[in-house]
């Protein structure tokens, strides 16, 4: 009895709670495809991307689309095991059923049924021809790379070039001086801590050389601002991603009111879980990073502290002296 053979068939359904720019990225990731080639998944039809498969690497494939965010279904592969060569197995197998209906068949091209014949009915085509039509550039697309794109005019949507169950990263890679990426808020607090922390070592020197010549001194103050600037951005960009918003919504802190509470945002915000359109999720932070954002915290806290009794104390200092005005002078 010859085994069953599947297909994976995608209409543009998506899994739960994912965005359809992220199940793009990701599907892009996985198949190593351009965005044009992904865009044609979503047309609205269904699609067959990947034929003859036993039903183990059907859910193979199936398993690593979902993680990818595209809802795709296994279905059983007619045009992998259509035959119409009528054998001795065939017969003993569908003897019972021919007494109460003919034989039929499902076009492979169309899907109309029909009575088995050497042609469809419906549209015409060679049914044998056909489908070693198909097996050819399944071949030709798996086994020779410059003829997927030759022969992806011919079908709506050509096996990638990829192997589909390959695996996402795990997690993202870090690196302070970019915009590319993603870290999570303790991370965040802590390398903004560090640069707090070199950028006063940095001033420190330029102190030194503003006594020596304040024409040098002011050029490395720029240059340290302009670099605690960038840095800042890079960092706070990668904060956003975690989120999944864009870094241009870095530019709400040239507004003011607003950026104080959208810096507060930041701090507060969760980052997604698993990947999203920015890559993969941070790495889980390491014990300096926990410490470092600890300290970050106590000295904010310790700041906003001293400032409010700052200002309690001089709000006491000035109604102490409204109250000895009010006394007027002795003898009046």
């Amino acid at each position: 009895m010859t085994q069953a053979r599947f297909k994976i068939v995608f209409n543009g359904e998506l899994m739960p709670e994912v965005a359809l720019e992220t199940a793009k990225d990701n599907l892009a990731r996985l198949f190593k495809s351009d965005r044009t080639r992904i865009n044609s998944l979503f047309s609205g039809s269904t699609i067959a991307i990947k034929r003859d498969l036993q039903e183990s690497e059907a859910d193979q494939y199936l398993a690593a689309l979902h993680r990818a965010g595209a809802k795709a279904r296994k279905e059983p592969d007619l045009v992998a095991s259509l035959s119409l060569v009528d054998t001795e197995d065939h017969r003993a197998a569908g003897s019972a059923d021919e007494a109460a209906s003919p034989r039929t068949m499902t076009c492979p091209k169309c899907g109309h049924q029909q009575t088995k014949a050497v042609e469809c009915s419906a549209c015409g085509i060679i049914i044998e021809k056909f489908i070693a039509r198909q097996a050819m550039l399944t071949d030709a697309a798996t086994t020779n790379a410059p003829s997927t794109a030759r022969d992806s005019a011919n079908a709506p949507y050509a096996t990638p070039q990829a192997a589909v169950g390959e695996a996402l990263p795990a997690f993202a890679e870090l690196n302070v001086f970019s915009i590319d990426g993603r870290i999570g808020r303790l991370r965040y607090l802590a390398w903004s801590l560090v640069l707090m922390f070199a950028a006063t070592g940095v001033m420190g020197v330029v102190a030194i050389a503003a006594n020596i010549s304040e024409v040098l001194g002011g050029i490395l103050s720029v240059a340290v601002l302009i670099g605690m600037l960038v840095v800042s951005v890079q960092i706070g960009a990668q904060r956003l991603h975690d989120i999944g918003w864009s870094g241009w919504l870095l530019l709400l802190n040239i507004v003011p009111i607003v950026n104080s509470l959208f810096w507060l945002l930041m701090l507060a915000a969760p980052g997604s879980q698993g990947a999203n359109r920015f890559g993969p999720p941070p790495p889980a932070n390491s014990t300096a990073v926990k410490i470092l954002a600890g300290l970050f915290l106590a000295l904010l806290v310790g700041s906003l502290l001293a400032l409010f009794l700052g200002g309690f104390a001089m709000l006491g200092l000035a109604l102490s002296g409204m109250d000895l005005s009010a006394l007027g002078t002795p003898g009046t």
